[in-house]
């Protein structure tokens, strides 16, 4: 929008003091009764300080005091000069006053030209057209400025007709069109519907000689870069005349938003070359392009660049310094990059979060997050988004829920990331009710989302859900990608649906479009190995279309162990250790598989394999939120402050392992020798989380238990015992899947 510059009326001392506003206190008052103001006939600098405070009050949007204080003015005599209406009008029209505005319009009597302008670009500010025409229509004395102003309005709030309308007015009358109102109408067109349009106003503009005017060259450059016409784009930037840095930017914008990081550092290597000042804003794109390459010896380059030029405390090219070293991987150097940002906004707060979770230090990143709710920053979607993701990692059921209600709050919820993002929080926390709620809530779920919902059901081993999700995904307009099948042959193999789980990876290429990767392939051998379909899950093995990987293996020898296949699990074991000597699972799995045949002496070598290795298990851990606390437990726990009443529940479910021979290795005892295994068995940290949950939580509440690692079939016998004996409901979410306990049976039906 065209803005009108003071007239050479208002007297300059009043310019120079109206620029001093803020130093006047807005507890300024007219002190003086009205008969006391006896002002000079032509004295124009009486008044000056009430002018100020009128000027001050407007520019912090006080309206209300501003229309007291005029009333007082009046009161007084004291005369308002145009720099104190031109403020008032500006601050009605930033802050939508149309009633103060027309109250303002009132005031005004016969006001000159400049005034006159300032009420038109108020109206539109408001969006009030009819009032703004209506002046338009009104005014003697139109400049350019005035129809520049109304043209600005209508094509700012995307008014296209109306604008192109007052265009036509202005030619048939002989008025030409200048440089303003070409940039305003140019820079509306934002939308490739609208293309045919910007090629009549270049046409127009080349037939009236501003082909060389640089704002309005490097607005139809910009115009066709918004309607995706990069080459015209270039065509007409590589003719400009001049250039400067908005015209840079904004070819480098379009080659970024259209994937070709490439162009954009090429246009920025060009202006290197030729010298062009460069500003925040290209630094900013070049970082961009840069990270969506993950060039990162290029985007150390250019971040020694911007230190030199001593703009690395620029929110706007920091936050972008930040964002390329996450992307790339190197978190100590954004966090170092992060720091030197002055005052970071909502973009650098979130890419900082993001780079916490890249990390797996969830924790730290929900430290930030409750530090910005404290402060009552700004915050955008995309920090909503990671700290949901963040929550999903921890199964933080509380913190989650109340990000999620915080973020319908603000409205911020991502349409594209966070709405799928909620599915998966609630899928990992157990509320699978939940996330069916958030899935069903969404008009048009996108591929992402219909993908966390059926891997919700997967996880949870409702295969049939999960595979009636994926029909109705068929009949939707959102198309299946790698993930989804990963989602649908989880649920074919954790439920025995071996016919179902290779017709879809058979028809993954040929109905979808979508090529089967070693994942999908590792599914399918965990579907035979689970079903007891071993021979064929080693052929799949031998024969699919990779080199099989560690999982391959691991699937196979999973299968031998819960089938006791002794010379198949051997062979599938050397495989597996030679491709991952480290992965202490393949230890485990040999172990009791030896040790199920009564092989003790072959079960002590893989032990002093392990040894010999230094290998170590991850330290098992449940935990168990009641009352909005987490309460942690590990094997053998005894720090928790229920301690006593914890075991002596132990004692009451009566379910101690008699048979030494039957007990089995597992991730939480695999650093003690067999006779401690007895005890230590009793201890299982889901064992004392299940027996923290029987004398915490009431009899219709479910107690639901969180496990970093796989739960044994001790364990998992354990809870289906105590859900029988107690009728309550148990649910355990371990690193595999989830598993429902009730009246002794558990959704997974023993298939696991």
């Amino acid at each position: 929008m065209a803005s009108p510059s003071l007239p050479p009326s208002v007297p300059s001392q009043t310019a120079a003091a109206a620029a001093r506003f803020a130093r006047i206190p807005s507890s300024v008052s007219l002190k003086s009764t009205p008969s006391s103001f006896k002002i000079p006939h032509g004295q124009q600098q009486q008044g000056q300080l009430e002018n100020l405070h009128l000027v001050s009050l407007s520019k912090q949007g006080k309206l209300k005091e501003a229309r007291d204080f005029l009333k007082q003015m009046d009161e007084a005599g004291v005369l308002v000069n145009p720099h104190s209406y031109e403020s008032l009008l500006e601050a009605c029209g930033k802050m939508a006053s149309l009633s103060d505005g027309r109250l303002i319009h009132r005031r005004l009597g016969n006001p000159s030209r400049y005034l006159e302008n300032c009420v038109l670009e108020m109206y539109c500010a408001c969006e009030s057209f009819r009032d703004a025409e209506k002046l338009f229509d009104e005014m003697l004395e139109k400049d350019v400025a005035s129809w520049g102003i109304l043209i600005s309005g209508y094509s700012q709030k995307g008014r296209l007709k109306e604008a192109f309308r007052l265009c036509t007015r202005m030619i048939e009358l002989g008025i030409g069109l200048n440089s303003t109102v070409f940039t305003n109408l140019l820079k509306s067109l934002s939308d490739p519907s609208v293309l045919e349009i910007g090629e009549q106003l270049h046409s127009l503009v080349i037939r009236t000689g501003l082909s060389t005017n640089v704002s309005v060259i490097t607005a139809i450059s910009n115009m066709y870069v918004k309607c995706r016409q990069l080459q015209r784009a270039k065509l007409v930037f590589d003719q400009m005349v001049e250039t400067n840095a908005v015209a840079w930017t904004g070819l480098m914008m379009g080659y970024t938003r259209a994937g070709k990081q490439k162009d954009a550092l090429a246009l920025f290597i060009r202006m290197l070359k030729e010298g062009v000042e460069m500003d925040q804003f290209v630094f900013s794109i070049t970082l961009k392009a840069c990270s969506g390459l993950e060039y990162l010896n290029l985007g150390r380059q250019i971040h020694g660049y911007i230190v030199k030029l001593g703009l690395e405390s620029d929110v706007s090219v920091g936050t972008p310094v930040v964002d390329l070293y996450i992307k790339c991987s190197c978190f100590d150097s954004a966090r170092r990059a992060f720091k030197r940002i002055s005052e970071p906004n909502d973009a650098s707060w979130s890419a900082i979060i993001t780079g916490y979770c890249q990390i797996g230090e969830f924790e730290k990143s929900l430290q930030i997050f409750r530090s910005l709710r404290l402060k009552d920053m700004a915050m955008n979607s995309f920090i909503y988004t990671s700290i949901i993701q963040a929550c999903s990692a921890l199964a933080d059921y509380n913190m989650g829920a109340q990000a999620h209600a915080d973020a319908i709050k603000r409205g911020l919820v991502s349409y594209v990331h966070g709405e799928s993002a909620m599915i998966t929080f609630y899928s990992k926390c157990g509320r699978l009710d939940y996330a069916n709620q958030a899935f069903e809530s969404i008009d048009e779920p996108d591929t992402v989302a219909w993908t966390a919902i059926i891997c919700g059901h997967a996880y949870h081993g409702n295969a049939s859900e999960a595979l009636k999700l994926f029909r109705r995904m068929q009949s939707s307009t959102a198309r299946p990608n790698e993930v989804t099948f990963i989602g649908v042959l989880t649920a074919c193999s954790h439920s025995g649906l071996v016919t179902e789980a290779k017709l879809y990876l058979e028809s993954m290429s040929r109905e979808y479009g979508v090529d089967p990767t070693i994942d999908h392939y590792d599914c399918m051998v965990d579907a035979y190995a689970r079903a007891g379909l071993l021979q064929e899950a080693y052929e799949l093995v031998k024969n699919m279309p990779f080199e099989p990987d560690a999982m391959s293996w691991k699937c196979l020898l999973g299968g031998c162990w819960i089938h006791r296949n002794l010379e198949l699990g051997e062979i599938t074991a050397k495989n597996l250790l030679q491709l991952d000597p480290d992965d202490t699972a393949g230890y485990i799995l040999m172990f009791n598989l030896y040790g199920s045949h009564g092989k003790w002496d072959e079960a002590a070598r893989v032990r002093s394999m392990m040894g010999a290795r230094k290998l170590k298990k991850e330290l098992s851990c449940s935990w168990i939120t009641v009352k909005g606390k987490v309460h942690r437990f590990v094997v053998g726990d005894k720090h928790h402050p229920r301690t006593d009443d914890i075991y002596r529940k132990l004692k009451e479910l009566n379910c101690s392992v008699t048979d030494v021979e039957s007990i089995h290795l597992t991730e939480e005892d695999v650093s003690f020798g067999l006779p401690e295994r007895k005890q230590l068995l009793m201890e299982h940290s889901e064992r004392l989380a299940i027996a923290f949950g029987l004398i915490s939580v009431p009899n219709n509440v479910p107690i639901v238990i969180f496990k970093n690692l796989r739960a044994c079939k001790h364990c998992h016998d354990f809870a289906k015992h105590v859900s029988m004996v107690t009728g309550h409901r148990i649910t355990i979410r371990d690193s595999c899947r989830f598993h429902h306990f009730h009246l002794g049976k558990c959704s997974c039906d023993d298939y696991w």
